[in-house]
């Protein structure tokens, strides 16, 4: 099926724009979603989807609700080209088309919205799109549209488009940002814990310096986020933020963790020593399990309120030790399962 649509022409960053209304049932068959990392094909710079973010457009779109601002495509069937007349476009209905470049989230929202009701098909959708976009290209609209919309990590730009960009403080961008994530995320057990550097007395309860120091080494090119291929940005904010979660709930529930005097994950060698555990060990058992949900890292390290490693315990330790004592804890409570004999193997 050909359907004809007048569209408005523009010039974005070099590259021919069409802007024009589609139906949302006509570009929902015809859209997907190259996911960087995921994908090798040319143009493939989206992030992995938000089921949560996806839920909350649903519920918008159902509540009568529609978007004003554009869908921004990338059409990269080279056998199947749009038809381009003076003022219109004609374009083939028929099979995986078109590159979602913004608004992924959107139009995951409208198709579950349509799941539910055909109706929301009708929904009127702006476009504009491109054509034969190749990743480069992709990437530098991506980020030009999202860098005015709403803040992006800085270090996003090396998952996207690494390869063009030259900065020496990629790793410091990439750990702040993470941070900065922890300390802003609602869900975080950090949230509006971190304390930034600055001439005056800031609020906060753990140093960013302890966090950075920490974290720093194992984002390196040798690091293990880089060995277990773990080079995502949600990705990496998502497995931390899990951790330091599953630790948290059970710190609460022994009424420890909003006791600076006890917590020790709030001081440098507790937050260091469970980094260290987790990056040393934990991350490679999750991968292995194919499973980095908060449950599953709170299965595998069977805290209980009943026995936890505090400040107390630590206190009369320098850094260097208090950290080994904090990571050997977490190590002992994983190894609980290993065999424990040669007999319990078999070869």
């Amino acid at each position: 099926m050909n359907v004809e649509y007048r569209y408005i022409e523009s010039n974005f960053m070099g590259h021919s724009c069409y802007t024009f209304v589609m139906k949302a049932k006509d570009l929902l068959p015809i859209q997907y979603v190259a996911v960087r990392g995921g994908s090798t094909e040319q143009g493939a710079v989206q992030r992995v989807l938000n089921k949560r973010r996806i839920n909350d457009i649903k519920d918008f779109v159902l509540q009568g609700n529609s978007f004003v601002n554009s869908f921004i495509l990338n059409w990269t069937d080279v056998n199947n080209q749009p038809k381009i007349k003076k003022d219109s476009i004609i374009l083939p209905l028929q099979g995986r088309r078109v590159q979602m470049l913004d608004g992924q989230h959107r139009i995951a929202g409208i198709q579950e919205a349509v799941n539910m009701d055909s109706k929301y098909g009708d929904l009127d959708v702006l476009v504009s799109m491109f054509i034969d976009l190749k990743t480069s290209d992709a990437a530098k609209i991506f980020l030009n549209i999202n860098s005015e919309q709403k803040p992006v990590p800085k270090s996003l730009i090396y998952d996207l488009f690494g390869e063009a960009v030259e900065d020496s403080a990629h790793v410091i961008n990439r750990i702040k940002d993470i941070i900065d994530e922890l300390n802003t995320n609602r869900e975080s057990p950090y949230f509006q814990m971190v304390r930034y550097p600055s001439p005056t007395k800031q609020p906060g309860l753990i140093d960013l310096s302890i966090m950075v120091n920490a974290m720093k080494p194992h984002f390196e090119k040798d690091g293990a986020f880089a060995k277990y291929k773990l080079m995502d940005i949600e990705l990496q904010q998502r497995i931390i933020l899990n951790f330091y979660s599953a630790i948290r709930d059970a710190y609460t529930v022994a009424k420890i963790w909003d006791k600076k005097s006890e917590n020790p994950f709030m001081k440098a060698a507790g937050f260091s020593g469970a980094f260290d555990f987790l990056v040393d060990h934990l991350i490679s058992r999750c991968q292995t399990d194919r499973n980095f949900t908060k449950q599953h890292m709170s299965d595998l390290m069977k805290l209980e309120d009943s026995y936890l490693i505090t400040q107390t315990d630590i206190k009369s330790s320098d850094g260097k030790s208090g950290r080994k004592k904090v990571a050997s804890f977490f190590y002992d409570l994983l190894s609980q399962d290993l065999p424990q004999n040669l007999e319990e193997y078999e070869l």
